[in-house]
C-alpha cells in the first residue's frame, strides 16, 4: 500500500474520478495553473486540460451558481473553496439553489455537485482562514456533509462524494494536509455516509471528526498509560449522521465525550449528544460531555492554541465523565 499525505490522496482521488468519468469537472480559484493553494489539484489541468480543470474568477457565488447549471446539464462539478471563511459569499447559492433543485424537481434532476472546503484552525492564518462552519451546512435540508480525517478516507471519500447524485459539502482538515498514512487503493474502507471505530475500547466512547480525530487518538494512547480504555469513533458523515456505532459503543461504555473544533452552541456535537441521550438514556452513567471550540469568533493566530481543543481538554472531559 502506498503512503500518501491527505493532500496527495485527495489529488489522486480526484484524478481517479476524472479518469473514470469524463463528466467530472474541477473548478475554483487557482485550481488549474497553480494547483490550488494547498496543491491538492497540482498537475490536473496539465493532464486533463483547461476545459475540465477551470480557473475561475474570485467569486464563490459564481462558482457555485455555475456548478448548479453544469449539474443540470449532466456534468459532475467539483468546486474548491480556497478557505472555509470564503464560502459565505456562495452560501446563498448553496442553500437557495444547490440544496433544493433535486427536491423541487421531485428527484428528476440530480444535483451531483461536490463543494470542497478546507476547514479548521491550527495553521497560524489570518482572519477568515480558520473557520469551522460545518454545523451551518449540516442543518440545511438537501445537503450531504462529510469530513475526512486521514489519507485513506480522503482518497476514497472524494470519489464516493463525486459519484453521489446529491450535493455534498466535503470538509478537509487543512492542518492535517501534510500528514502521511498508508492508502489502500483496492477498495474503499467504508461507505461514504458511515462512521468508523478507529480504536476499540471499553470505558469511555470518544466521538470526533476531521482534524481532531488525530488528537483524540493521541488522547486514547495517553489515557492507556493511566489505565484507561477509550474507544475512538470517527463520525466522518455529519449529515446524515451514522450514529449506530456510537449507540452500540455507549451501551457498552456508559460514557460519551464528543469532540469538535466548532463552537458548541447549536452544533453537530449538540445533535450527537441529543440523539445519544434519546437512544441510550438507560445506558448512560454520566451526562454526554462535549469538548469544542468556544462560542466566539475564531481568535487571532497567536491565541489559537488556547482556543482549539487539545489532548489535555479531551482527557479532562474523560476524567470528569468517569468521576460523575
Amino acid at each position: 500500500m502506498p503512503q500518501m499525505t491527505i493532500a496527495k490522496a485527495l489529488g489522486e482521488g480526484l484524478r481517479a474520478a476524472m479518469d473514470k468519468d469524463p463528466k467530472v469537472l474541477i473548478m475554483g480559484e487557482d485550481v488549474g495553473k497553480l494547483g490550488g493553494v494547498f496543491r491538492v489539484t497540482d498537475g490536473l489541468q496539465k493532464d486533463f486540460g483547461e476545459q475540465r480543470v477551470l480557473d475561475t474568477p474570485l467569486s464563490e457565488s459564481g462558482i457555485i451558481g455555475t456548478a448548479v447549471g453544469l449539474a443540470i446539464r449532466g456534468y459532475r462539478p467539483v468546486c474548491e473553496i480556497q478557505f472555509d471563511g470564503f464560502v459565505f459569499p456562495g452560501y446563498d447559492q448553496i442553500v437557495s439553489q444547490l440544496a433544493k433543485v433535486r427536491f423541487r424537481s421531485q428527484g428528476k434532476v440530480p444535483m451531483p455537485v461536490v463543494v470542497r472546503i478546507p476547514f479548521g484552525g491550527g495553521i497560524g492564518a489570518v482572519e477568515h482562514h480558520s473557520e469551522s462552519p460545518e454545523s451551518l451546512f449540516a442543518h440545511v435540508a438537501g445537503l450531504k456533509v462529510v469530513a475526512c480525517s486521514n489519507a485513506e478516507d480522503a482518497y476514497w471519500m472524494i470519489q464516493q462524494a463525486i459519484e453521489t447524485d446529491d450535493p455534498v459539502i466535503f470538509f478537509e482538515p487543512k492542518r492535517r494536509y501534510w500528514e502521511k498514512a498508508e492508502v489502500s487503493v483496492a477498495q474503499p474502507p467504508a461507505p461514504l455516509f458511515s462512521s468508523r471505530v478507529l480504536r476499540p475500547g471499553g470505558q469511555v466512547t470518544v466521538a470526533c471528526y476531521g482534524p481532531l480525530v488525530k488528537t483524540c487518538l493521541e488522547a486514547a494512547t495517553a489515557a492507556e498509560a493511566e489505565g484507561l480504555d477509550l474507544e475512538v469513533i470517527d463520525l466522518r458523515a455529519l449529515s446524515p449522521l451514522d450514529l449506530g456505532p456510537v449507540f452500540e459503543s455507549v451501551r457498552r461504555t456508559g460514557h460519551l465525550v464528543v469532540v469538535s473544533e466548532a463552537p458548541s452552541e447549536s452544533s453537530v456535537t449538540a445533535e450527537v449528544a441529543a440523539r445519544v441521550q434519546q437512544e441510550c438514556f438507560f445506558s448512560l452513567e454520566a451526562p454526554v460531555l462535549r469538548v469544542t471550540g468556544f462560542d466566539t469568533p475564531y481568535p487571532p493566530a497567536k491565541c489559537e492554541e488556547d482556543f482549539l481543543p487539545d489532548l489535555d481538554r479531551v482527557l479532562d472531559a474523560v476524567d470528569r465523565s468517569l468521576a460523575w
